[in-house]
C-alpha cells in the first residue's frame, strides 16, 4: 500500500521552500489510519517492547494506537510544565531557538524496551531529545518508528545505533 496518496502535501509552509507533509488526511480515513498502524506493527513486531513513548502532540496519534495494536503501554513526552507529576527535562535546540520535552519521573523502569514513535523524522531534535529521556530513567531504546522519515534531512544520523523504521520516506 502506497500510503503517500493519503497524504496532504502543502508547498510552502509553514515558510517559503518548505513542502509540509500533512497527515491529517491520513487521519481522517479510519480504514487507513488502521491500516498504517497495522504496517508500522509489522515493522516493529520482531522487537521486544514493554513501552511505547510518543513526543506530544502528534507522537500520540501514531504511539497510542500502535501502543494498543501491540498491548503494551504508552507514555507520553510533553513539553515542559504539561505533566502533573515529578518529571525528568532535557531541553533542545529548534530551527529558530529551543525548547523541552519532559517525562514522568516514573513513566521508565531501568531495563524496560522502549519504542518511540512520532508521526515525522525531520532533523531528528525531538527524536534524540526522546531518546535520552529514556535513557536518562535506565530504560533501553529498542528502536523509532515513523509514518514519514524526511531523508535528506538526515534525521537518522542523531540516533546512531538505534534501528529506525519509516513507513514513508521523502
Amino acid at each position: 500500500m502506497d500510503f503517500k496518496e493519503y497524504i496532504r502535501v502543502i508547498p510552502d509552509f509553514p515558510q517559503p521552500g518548505i513542502s509540509f507533509k500533512d497527515i491529517t488526511t491520513l487521519l481522517n480515513n479510519g480504514e487507513k489510519y488502521r491500516e498504517a498502524i497495522n504496517e508500522l506493527k509489522k515493522m516493529v513486531s520482531d522487537l521486544k517492547i514493554d513501552l511505547i513513548a510518543g513526543p506530544e502532540a502528534r507522537g500520540f496519534v501514531v504511539g497510542a494506537p500502535l501502543a494498543y495494536a501491540l498491548g503494551v503501554g504508552f507514555i507520553p513526552i510533553r513539553k515542559s510544565g504539561k505533566l502533573p507529576y515529578k518529571t525528568i527535562e532535557v531541553g533542545y535546540a529548534l530551527e529558530y531557538g529551543s525548547d523541552r520535552l519532559a517525562m514522568h519521573s516514573d513513566a521508565v523502569k531501568p531495563g524496560q524496551n522502549v519504542l518511540i514513535a512520532d508521526d515525522l523524522l525531520a532533523t531528528g531534535g525531538t527524536i534524540s531529545t526522546s531518546v535520552q529521556l529514556v535513557r536518562e530513567l535506565g530504560g533501553n531504546v529498542v528502536g523509532t518508528a515513523f509514518l514519514i522519515e524526511l531523508s535528506e534531512l538526515n534525521g537518522r544520523e542523531k540516533l546512531p545505533g538505534i534501528d529506525v523504521f519509516s513507513l514513508l520516506k521523502y
